[in-house]
């Protein structure tokens, strides 16, 4: 269970034209290898420091060592499921205001109200496309900003 740490530290946030800002750290947390590296690649790609984490448990550690910006978490895990996690993420104090945004292969209501039950702030179906995920960390980027 290795996962990986796109190295981009010192380089600026894409959200400001010439900001000297760091990088915006996206947590991307799947128990898929695929899932986990299309993320990874398309992130990097517009210049964010991607953390990745394979299952609930190393994704709370890796919260507390990280404090990332935004978290992407699938819904269907081992041992800790991503409500679960968006739960336990949520009812920190200190990483309340974290964007939690929930991938699924479902596409239903009860999944999403059971989402937003648990504090995620958005939705997204896979396989989701470079648009929406590029799209979701501006708009919450956005949101953070105003």
């Amino acid at each position: 269970m290795v996962s990986s740490v796109s190295p981009r530290p010192s380089s600026p946030a894409p959200t400001g034209a010439g900001s000297a800002a760091p990088a915006v750290k996206v947590m991307v947390i799947d128990d898929s290898q695929t899932i986990r590296r299309t993320a990874e690649t398309l992130l990097s790609r517009e210049g964010y420091q991607v953390i990745t984490a394979v299952d609930g448990f190393e994704a709370l550690a890796r919260v507390a060592e990280r404090e990332p910006d935004i978290i992407f978490i699938d819904i269907m895990m081992p041992r800790l499921d991503g409500y679960q996690v968006c739960a336990l993420v949520k009812s920190n104090p200190r990483y309340a205001k974290v964007p939690v945004i929930m991938l699924s292969s479902k596409d239903g209501l009860f999944d999403r109200a059971r989402g937003r039950i648990v504090g995620s702030d958005e939705y997204l179906t896979k396989p989701f496309t470079r648009d929406e995920l590029i799209g979701a960390v501006r708009a919450h980027l956005r949101r953070a900003d105003s």
